[in-house]
């Protein structure tokens, strides 16, 4: 999830897709904005979630990346945790077109709110299905018009394909990484 500019001072459309950032940032209207990112959970739960997508590939008729710029306007560039295409999607350097699920993983500094700020942009870009998941609540959230819902049923899916994403199941991977059981 996007935090902060990393920026005083305006940058072009030109510039940010010419620089190198480490980690990849964000653009919003000339301002280059920082991710939170790097801690263990959140880089575990993205390697699990871009792995179901993989290994599910041919089952499912989609694939995963992670760290995918998505140009959602003119001026305004995503980087979704993961983001889940249709097999035959344009696979551009940079999407310009609405991936079928943008995935936001959310890290301790992130907050609910920002989130359905940015939930709300990807659903005004046409981006069918966005999820967002909290590993510290350890609870996951459709995007839907009115904001965050929650998902009660514990299963994320796109109606009419056979795509489920059992949240326990993700966090009792995490667990059984980091040693602990329940």
């Amino acid at each position: 999830m996007a935090t902060q500019p990393m920026h005083e001072r305006f940058v072009s459309v030109e510039e940010y897709l010419s620089t190198v950032y480490e980690p990849d940032c964000e653009y919003d209207n000339g301002v280059v904005v920082e991710r939170n990112l790097g801690e263990f959970e959140h880089a575990y739960l993205q390697t699990l979630l871009a792995t179901l997508f993989t290994n599910n590939m041919d089952a499912w008729g989609v694939f995963g990346l992670t760290e995918q710029r998505v140009q959602i306007a003119a001026h305004k560039f995503f980087v979704p945790d993961v983001c889940v295409l249709r097999l035959g999607s344009s696979t551009d350097d940079i999407l310009s077109e609405p991936p079928l699920v943008a995935l936001e993983i959310l890290s301790p500094e992130d907050t609910l709110r920002r989130a359905g700020k940015k939930v709300a942009e990807y659903l005004a870009f046409g981006v069918e299905h966005v999820w967002v998941i909290d590993p510290n609540a350890r609870v996951a959230y459709r995007g839907v018009a009115s904001g965050l819902e929650r998902v009660a049923d514990g299963e994320l899916s796109v109606p009419g394909t056979p795509i489920i994403v059992r949240i326990a199941e993700l966090f009792e991977k995490l667990d059984r990484i980091r040693g602990k059981h329940a």
